[in-house]
């Protein structure tokens, strides 16, 4: 008979090194089971993936029995450590921050296969693509191009806007060394001061 499941969780952890600390006893210490037991097992699982964050989806079982089963590890970590970069671009498609060629897309997508809903590698290969476009990282001979392109056009658009900015506060200061009271009536003020005068 099969064994009746009280919750099933989802994880994010650096390879071989669980420990009961937080963030790992923080989301399973609720549960009631052994934590100790799960990061040894877990240790033990990932210990040939050391330097790669391992997911795992984790289900406990109503009698406090449990058992996991790994993941492949996040697609954007993959593309940071094939581009050797710490973090994506903060403005996404706007900015490149690295360039991978189609042989790394194509490395990651074969790891990354298993857990994607793709049917061959090409597929895989175009959720990596856009994930790597999203993070501002370019494909040579892909977008590397239309990206750059991209990212010139977002640059100008920038500087346009900072001089916008800087024209309007200027029109401020001006306004206000000259001491020019703008008074703004709202609508509500003006029927009751309408009222007063008809009385």
């Amino acid at each position: 008979m099969a064994k009746e499941v009280f919750k099933k969780i989802k994880l994010q952890i650096e390879a071989g090194k669980a420990t009961p600390a937080p963030p790992v006893g923080t989301a399973i210490g609720p549960l009631g089971i052994n934590i100790q037991d799960f990061c040894s097992k877990y240790n033990d699982a990932t210990r040939d993936k050391m330097g790669n964050v391992i997911p795992v989806e984790l289900t406990v079982y109503a009698d406090k029995s449990f058992d996991f089963v790994l993941k492949t590890p996040p697609a954007a970590k993959l593309i940071k450590q094939y581009a050797k970069i710490n973090k994506a671009s903060s403005k996404g498609a706007n900015e490149i921050v690295a360039t991978l060629t189609q042989d790394d897309i194509k490395k990651i997508a074969e790891t990354k296969m298993p857990d994607l809903n793709a049917y061959d590698i090409d597929a895989a290969m175009k959720i990596i693509e856009g994930t790597a476009r999203n993070m501002g990282v370019a494909v040579k001979g892909v977008n590397d191009a239309e990206l750059a392109e991209q990212a010139a056009e977002a640059q100008a658009e920038a500087i346009e806007q900072a001089k916008r900015e800087a024209a309007l506060e200027a029109m401020e200061e001006s306004a206000a060394d000259q001491n020019v009271e703008v008074e703004v009536t709202t609508a509500k003020e003006e029927t009751a001061e309408k009222e007063s005068t008809e009385e």
